[in-house]
């Protein structure tokens, strides 16, 4: 019962080339930056990533990116990273764009172990009729397009089928986490990683704060251990690295607001 590896480098040790992988975060909120560095130093490449967005540059999943790790990303959102976009634009990188309500719930699905679902975010555009460029050919035109999707009327309104999604492995952060595998999330950090550790076959969670079973309530898990097959417990100073995109300070208050 207790998941607590050695270091990140263990965690990640066994991830081959071609995995496919769910990892938590939204932006910079929540990453697990210490166990996606570790697979950065492991080697792994061809990796096929479910996530919100890809890091940015320099940060996060952009590592990988930036060293050509990536050969396939499924996510919602592509701003805030330029070599993305240049992969993508060049064929060099596949992308399947996903609403981000769905690709949540396409997550959740798949770790309830449901197969798919219908839903009308979708109905009426390339994400259901299909030709969503995947991947460009390097003269810039479409090499592979997204396909048609199956749609049904419920109660007189449209819906799209879409698939749940399950993943090789899961790289998520939590606040805390004990030793077996409960975990806790913190304020925004409680974004996609519930989701995408529940959609990887094994999970692996990042802490910043390992205490002993029976120390949390279980009123206060918002992910039961389960779900989780590995944890790297934290530094104090790898807990506090954290970042955010862009930094802004109100001009009309003298302590400054900050915002995300």
């Amino acid at each position: 019962m207790d998941k607590v590896c050695s270091s990140a480098a263990q965690a990640v040790a066994d991830i081959p080339d071609g995995a496919s992988l769910a990892v938590g975060g939204f932006g910079l909120s929540g990453i697990p930056e210490v166990l996606i560095q570790a697979l950065h130093t492991q080697g792994a490449t061809g990796l096929e990533v479910v996530s919100n967005n890809c890091g940015v540059d320099g940060r996060g999943l952009g590592v990988l990116l930036g060293d050509g790790r990536i050969a396939r990303v499924t996510g919602s959102y592509v701003g805030e990273n330029k070599e993305f976009a240049r992969q993508y634009l060049s064929g060099e990188l596949e992308v399947e764009l996903v609403p981000q309500g769905t690709l949540a719930e396409r997550l959740r699905a798949g770790g309830a172990g449901i197969p798919a679902f219908y839903t009308p975010a979708g109905v009426g555009t390339q994400v259901a009729n299909g030709g969503l460029p995947w991947r460009h050919a390097p003269d810039g035109t479409v090499a592979v397009a997204s396909p048609p999707k199956e749609t049904r009327t419920f109660h007189g309104r449209p819906h799209v089928l879409e698939h749940g999604i399950t993943t090789d492995f899961a790289l998520v952060r939590a606040w805390r986490g004990d030793r077996h595998g409960n975990l806790v999330f913190r304020r925004a950090a409680a974004n996609f990683n519930p989701l995408a550790a529940m959609a990887g076959r094994i999970t692996l969670a990042e802490v910043e704060e390992l205490v002993e079973p029976g120390e949390l309530s279980p009123d206060a898990v918002h992910l039961p251990g389960v779900f989780v097959q590995r944890i790297v417990e934290l530094t104090p100073a790898e807990a506090a690295d954290k970042h955010i995109e862009h930094l802004l300070i109100s001009a009309s208050s003298t302590r400054g607001t900050v915002r995300a």
